[in-house]
């Protein structure tokens, strides 16, 4: 069997009990480490799991996948993906070679960023399309996000930001000359999509959003050190959200005024939080 395990938002212990019985159940354990990251370092996975864990990178995943499936017609084989397998990203990939290879396939869900930003007190059945932000270049400065973007302020619903993590990436150079050598971890901050969502709106112009645009950022979802900071685009853009990993809402036109209520308990600007709803939002 090839088990593939969500394993929540957080730590070690935001596995299911049923995720942990399959985890024990298997000779081989590996864990997908580069579409995001837990909050704590691999080892206290072993400690808790009591089963060495193999950390699956990108190369690993995209061109290995006959390394993670081996023998799994005879053995169980884990496949651990933090937050929930079919959540922001989906391993549908490895899940048809598996089928391909008569492998029986069990998924167990868990808590993912696609459910929990729900703490940010909008409803989940008011958010649009889930659109990604990948770091800006020099020389690559994508907005395909836009149009999903302004897709769904026309409909008045809310928007979900994910934000790009870079984990063993190389450099253009190290690619080109073949050397296995990778740049630091970085990660996105709330800051720094809010710097490139309003770069996009002076490029495109069409008003999907501007700096008055009420914005949620969303800091550690899911952990006991969960930050939620509400504001126009450029209030966040000076906030403090602190380590990873970042998200960011995009509040839609139709905030019912029972959202409005929760979201300004955590205002830059509570004060003034209602005539920015007035003036921009209707309920």
């Amino acid at each position: 069997m090839l088990y593939v395990i969500g394993l929540g938002l957080s730590d070690e212990k935001d596995i299911t009990v049923r995720g942990l019985e399959a985890v024990q159940s298997c000779e081989r354990v590996y864990l997908e480490a580069y579409t995001s990251i837990l909050m704590v370092d691999s080892n206290k996975l072993v400690e808790y799991y009591g089963k060495q864990v193999i950390v699956a990178d990108r190369e690993m995943v995209e061109s290995e996948s006959d390394t993670i499936l081996a023998d799994a017609q005879n053995i169980n084989v884990a496949f651990l993906v933090v937050g929930d397998p079919y959540g922001a990203t989906t391993h549908t990939d490895l899940v048809i070679r598996a089928r391909e290879l008569d492998i029986p396939v069990q998924v167990i869900h868990n808590a993912s960023i696609m459910n929990a930003i729900g703490a940010c007190g909008l409803q989940l059945y008011n958010f649009g399309q889930t659109i990604s932000i990948v770091f800006f270049t020099d020389t690559w400065r994508p907005d395909s996000f836009y149009d999903r973007i302004k897709e769904n302020r026309d409909l008045g619903l809310h928007t979900l930001c994910l934000l790009d993590i870079k984990v063993k990436e190389q450099s253009i150079e190290n690619l080109a000359r073949g050397r296995k050598i990778y740049e630091p971890p970085r990660y996105m901050t709330v800051n720094q999509a809010v710097e490139q969502l309003l770069e996009v709106e002076d490029k495109r112009g069409e008003k999907a959003y501007t700096s008055e645009t009420l914005a949620i950022g969303c800091a550690r979802v899911g952990t006991a050190e969960q930050r939620l900071i509400s504001g126009t685009l450029q209030q966040l853009l000076d906030a403090d959200f602190g380590g990873p990993l970042h998200s960011l809402v995009l509040v839609g036109k139709r905030m019912h005024e029972l959202e409005a209520e929760f979201v300004k308990e955590f205002a830059v600007d509570r004060a003034n939080f209602e005539e920015i709803v007035k003036k921009d939002y209707s309920h």
